[in-house]
């Protein structure tokens, strides 16, 4: 069974990553990249991120859906 995902804004996603040890190197219109040293996220900075990103920007970060949610 997949964990069911929470509706989350780029904010909300920009602050669970930095509790894991990324940064916010750069924002360029409405997208922040994160960096955790070689590793690079983009995050959309949008009031609601779409599932399917939100999805893979957790499994680009090295966390699980539950994880994730623990986390916010």
């Amino acid at each position: 069974m997949t964990l069911r995902l929470l509706p989350v804004s780029g904010a909300d996603m920009v602050r669970v990553f930095k509790k894991i040890g990324f940064t916010v190197t750069r924002q360029k219109g409405s997208h922040i990249a994160m960096s955790r040293g070689e590793e690079v996220l983009i995050i959309p900075d949008h009031n609601t991120v779409s599932k399917g990103t939100e999805r893979e920007l957790i499994k680009d970060a090295g966390l699980t859906v539950k994880e994730f949610n623990s986390l916010l």
